[in-house]
């Protein structure tokens, strides 16, 4: 291929990597705000002016071609890096400056927002962040912060709200725990088993009932109101509990516990008021934020 005959659209190239990440038009579509119809033409055009076929069509959704598979990781890397330089020009250019609050879950505030502060600061030095760790929903309306991140869909009116992730909690637990009580093979080894609850375990047992997990209240031996501290006690023994995959496995290194049961999901928003359209550092650390969370 000539590439010097070859005009590049980098919305275009946009088209193209969304719709691989989310594997049909309509979804590709839906996140970068466009029509259906938009979308589907910049994805043609780039595979007119490139000579190649990008995807083919499975049932209602898209497979990448072995050329298109081949392309991805290029187009993704270009992607990464129109980001980065995105934000660190307008960081440079606006002189951002002042402090922005965040309040997360005292989990989330641990284990995930220390390596996104370091874009952040990268980004705009001059943003003074605080982080606020709460497990309690912050009025954002009365500034008790800036920008939430929370596992539900705020109903307050004049805020902006994004999903931008869909996780999901699973049954784990420490080797420790494991090698005494031994590994079950059905929900009926449960029987016995010892747990570790966050917050009420009352509240959760209908949910759990409905994926077919039938516990009572007296296995909950240990329950907490603290996200971080339940992961400690995940980590030393003390039973089996849920949460999400990545915390469990990539930073405790526990065991799932009969990853067949159907998960609970558990949904990631970022929130934050109006305000966003007017102030230039907090709708940069939103835009961070919203980034890297997903």
């Amino acid at each position: 291929m000539d590439w010097k005959t070859v005009t590049f659209d980098w919305n275009q190239a946009r088209a193209f990597l969304v719709t691989a990440e989310e594997g049909t038009l309509s979804g590709a579509a839906r996140a970068l705000g466009l029509t259906q119809p938009t979308l589907g033409r910049q994805v043609a055009a780039l595979e007119e002016s490139l000579g190649i076929t990008l995807f083919e069509r499975v049932g209602k959704s898209l497979a990448l071609t072995d050329t298109g598979r081949e392309l991805l990781g290029h187009v993704r890397m270009m992607g990464d890096a129109a980001g980065r330089l995105s934000l660190t020009a307008f960081g440079q250019s606006q002189a951002i400056e002042g402090k922005v609050r965040i309040t997360a879950t005292d989990a989330t505030s641990t284990y995930r927002l220390p390596s996104i502060l370091k874009i952040i600061r990268d980004a705009a030095p001059g943003i003074e962040i605080e982080v606020i760790s709460s497990n309690s929903l912050r009025d954002l309306r009365r500034r008790e912060a800036d920008i939430a991140i929370r596992h539900v869909r705020p109903d307050e009116p004049n805020l902006i709200a994004k999903l931008v992730r869909e996780t999901s909690a699973h049954l784990y637990a420490s080797s420790i725990y494991l090698d005494s009580f031994g590994r079950p093979d059905s929900v009926e080894d449960l029987t016995d088993a010892v747990f570790v609850g966050f917050e009420e375990p009352e509240r959760m047992l209908p949910a759990l009932a409905e994926i077919g997990l039938h516990l009572r209240r007296d296995q909950f031996r240990v329950t907490t109101d603290n996200g971080v501290a339940m992961y400690e006690m995940m980590r030393q023994g003390l039973g089996i509990g849920f949460m999400p995959k990545y915390d469990a496995v990539e930073i405790l290194g526990l065991e799932p516990v009969l990853p067949e049961l159907p998960p609970i999901p558990v949904p990631v928003w970022l929130t934050a008021h109006s305000e966003i359209h007017t102030s230039p550092r907090i709708r940069l650390v939103f835009d961070i934020l919203a980034k890297a969370l997903s």
